[in-house]
């Protein structure tokens, strides 16, 4: 058993419910497009086909990932009998559930070396730093020993928020204030860590994405510089989208993954849109597995996310 086995486990009552509560405008957007699309149809046309593109891309799923789905559920009617809309809406339903899955089979948060690091990275305001305080606390509540280190120095109200986190989450917090390297912030904490037997370590970093080239120098410094203490590190690259951006937050994880190679997403704020398929398109689009989503503001309303769980719960 390893210390990560608690994001294997499924899904209670209570945390599905809240996942329906969260999805409820994404659900009710896509699921009424989706039966005018399937209304009366009993073959597959050019027209029902347009249709469900035009379902799939107001949902923010993305124009490549759209086509994918198309052609999936295309290759997979003409080989399968179908008795009417239900048949359809399982077929789509399923494809897209595996779509998903077959990203996320690469996520992987085990390591054979203490502490596990992530780095985590996202534009000011996707909820970042609230994020990063949420996960602290449901790794504390697990019995884990967690550090956080404040690298994002270019922010005030990102130091400070960090800290209220920490001290609410009651886990360590290492931080050298305003305007100080981040690297070498980041190498404390992890230093840090390895010295007082720490599980994870989670560093924040600075999202200004207005000069592409001072973020790649600042997040590939941070990763050269923790690699002197173990050079594996970082074990995991996580980047933070905020849902309700939409196509911004593609453009958001195309400079992202330009800039650090990201393994693992975050996608919050998702009550808040009726585009939630922005997840579905994004994971295919980057290869990137999602980790996590947020569905609200309370802290149960940050979940692991789990595939087949989520597109359920948008088609129900």
């Amino acid at each position: 058993m390893g210390f990560f086995d608690f994001l294997k486990k499924t899904n209670s009552e209570e945390e599905k419910n809240n996942l329906n509560k969260g999805l409820e405008k994404t659900k009710k957007s896509f699921l009424s497009k989706l039966s005018a699309a399937f209304f009366g149809r009993t073959t597959i046309d050019d027209n029902f086909l347009d249709d469900l593109e035009e379902t799939l891309i107001s949902a923010d799923v993305g124009i490549e990932t759209t086509l994918n789905i198309i052609k999936r559920f295309e290759n997979r009617v003409s080989k399968e009998k179908y008795n009417g809309i239900d048949d359809l809406n399982r077929i789509l339903k399923e494809e897209i559930i595996d779509l998903l899955q077959n990203h996320n089979q690469k996520l992987n948060s085990e390591t054979t070396q203490k502490p596990y690091v992530i780095m985590v990275v996202g534009v000011n305001g996707v909820g970042k730093t609230t994020t990063i305080g949420k996960l602290a606390t449901k790794f504390k509540a697990e019995g884990l020993k967690v550090v956080l280190g404040a690298a994002d120095t270019f922010r005030a109200a990102a130091v400070d928020q960090l800290k209220i986190w920490s001290e609410r989450a009651g886990v360590d917090f290492i931080s050298k204030g305003m305007n100080t390297d981040p690297a070498s912030v980041a190498y404390e904490a992890v230093k840090f860590g390895i010295e007082n037997k720490a599980d994870i370590v989670i560093i924040d970093t600075a999202g200004r994405l207005h000069n592409k080239m001072n973020l790649m120098n600042e997040l590939s410094k941070i990763k050269r510089v923790i690699q002197k203490l173990r050079d594996d590190l970082p074990n995991e690259v996580l980047l933070v989208l905020d849902g309700t951006t939409g196509q911004n937050a593609f453009e958001q994880a195309k400079q992202f993954t330009a800039a650090t190679e990201v393994n693992a997403l975050a996608v919050t704020k998702l009550d808040g849109t009726a585009k939630g398929g922005v997840v579905i398109g994004i994971s295919d689009q980057f290869k990137i597995p999602v980790k996590y989503i947020g569905v609200g503001e309370t802290l149960k309303d940050l979940m692991i996310f789990d595939p087949e769980a989520y597109i359920e719960s948008i088609f129900n």
